[in-house]
């Protein structure tokens, strides 16, 4: 009969430990243990005898697998161009967000079989919810149940192209003594299912519960162990959702997918730049607009700025959306190199739409944002800024230039600012005006005459 004993793990990384500690060593997190029952069984070690098959990488032959397309766009993109054969997806994202409508599209729209295994819901909810979304598919399968070896058998049977499982906090082994949720039960379950995945080639999405902090719940090692970690993102007073990849083994991580949530579900965003400057307004201070690369898409998006009198000793710096930072360090650049006195100044700053950029090419439409408020002055409604502001006030130039300038033009936008360095190579036929720019006074000079 086996022996069971107690252990404490780390929530956030992983870290083990024989007594529960306060603060984790590994990652510095506090209040992050929980206890685990461990098995102990006395087994002798069982040496392999058999012939291992070791093969040089020239002998091995293997062609490209032909992805599995779920015909929603902005989620194939984010992927890398559809669902890889043999792969592990972990969907993330806060409750309610929309990631069970997602997957359900997702799979609903796959021509061949697609099993959708729910620990939360039962099957009759689940014909409610597909009602809802008006999905109807021959190939889509639905088996309410979370014991592993239940669902392994089911995926043995049916064959599936794809298992979507919703959520792996549900799902445990009944070999385990662990509860379903805890540490152990999640890595094991991952691991299970990738195994399976590997052997028989088909996809497995997992959607996966996030913690207060945002980050999946979890230790960290479960994202290593899948193939892609994919975050949909969204704020509870806006219609609208992103789909960001963190990890991706089989495409690129720059990626972002754009979609609307309505009562039937969410529909795809084709054209990211209109919905984020739908609400501009026309004649208002402290707004300019700007063109950032999300991967390989250019979008256009309205940086607002608000700058009001401090009335206490440490005036306030909030930023929505934009590294705090960066933020700072803009502030001291506009008061060094622009002559801007901002520190006595609260700066509120946000992106608008509840985008969230990190990308330097916006640095100058911030500045420019924040001095139009400072000034009250306006900067031009038909004006796209693009460019990187350094510490000595320069202007550094930026990547994909000629997108930035073909997507503002398709807008109606009449003239942009750019970096001088820039305009090397630019083949600009359109009506477009240009303006090169070399340091951060000559820009705010220009707009805010």
């Amino acid at each position: 009969m086996s022996k069971t004993k107690i252990k404490y793990v780390c929530s956030n990384c992983g870290y083990e430990s024989l007594r529960w500690l306060g603060k984790c060593p590994e990652c510095d997190s506090w209040n992050s243990f929980t206890e685990e029952i461990v098995e102990a069984d006395k087994q002798k070690k069982i040496t392999y005898k058999g012939n291992v098959a070791i093969n040089s990488i020239d002998q091995i032959s293997a062609n490209e697998e032909e992805r599995i397309k779920t015909r929603i766009e902005e989620f194939d993109r984010v992927l890398g161009g559809g669902l890889m054969p043999g792969s592990v997806i972990l969907l993330g994202g806060d409750p309610g967000i929309g990631k069970s409508t997602l997957a359900m599209q997702a799979a609903s729209n796959i021509k061949e079989k697609v099993l959708y295994v729910t620990g939360e819901e039962s099957a009759k909810q689940i014909k409610i919810r597909a009602n809802r979304l008006k999905i109807k598919s021959e190939n889509f399968y639905v088996l309410a149940e979370t014991d592993m070896s239940v669902i392994i058998s089911g995926i043995n049977n049916l064959s599936p192209a794809v298992v979507v499982i919703d959520s792996i906090q549900t799902m445990y082994r009944s070999e385990l003594e662990n509860s379903p949720g805890t540490i152990t039960q999640i890595r094991e379950s991952t691991a299970l299912l990738m195994e399976e995945a590997k052997r028989n080639l088909f996809s497995v999405i997992i959607i996966g519960h996030v913690t207060k902090e945002g980050m999946i719940a979890g230790p960290k090692i479960l994202e290593h162990i899948v193939d892609t970690v994919i975050q949909f993102e969204g704020e509870s007073n806006h219609s609208f959702r992103i789909l960001r990849a963190q990890k991706n083994r089989f495409g690129s991580t720059n990626e972002i997918g754009v979609f609307e949530m309505h009562e039937d579900g969410l529909t795809e965003v084709k054209n990211p730049s209109e919905l984020f400057l739908s609400e501009r307004e026309k004649e208002s201070a402290g707004s300019a607009v700007t063109a950032t690369i999300e991967g390989t898409r250019p979008i256009l998006l309205e940086v607002q700025a608000l700058v009001t009198p401090s009335n206490y000793g440490n005036p306030q710096r909030v930023a929505t959306g934009f590294d705090y930072r960066r933020l700072s360090i803009l502030l001291a650049v506009l008061e060094k190199r622009a002559g801007l006195r901002l520190s006595a100044a609260n700066v509120f700053l946000n992106l608008a739409g509840g985008a969230k950029i990190n990308e330097p090419a916006i640095d100058l439409s911030i500045c420019c944002s924040i001095a139009s408020s400072l000034l009250d002055k306006i900067v031009d409604n038909n004006t796209v800024v693009i460019g990187e502001v350094g510490l000595g006030g320069e202007i550094r130039s930026v990547g994909n230039i000629e997108k930035r300038i073909q997507e503002a033009e398709k807008l109606g936008f009449k003239k942009v600012i750019l970096p001088k360095n820039n305009m090397k190579g630019i083949k600009n036929n359109g009506t477009i005006r240009i303006i090169p720019a070399e340091n951060l006074s000559e820009v705010i000079n220009i707009l805010l005459k």
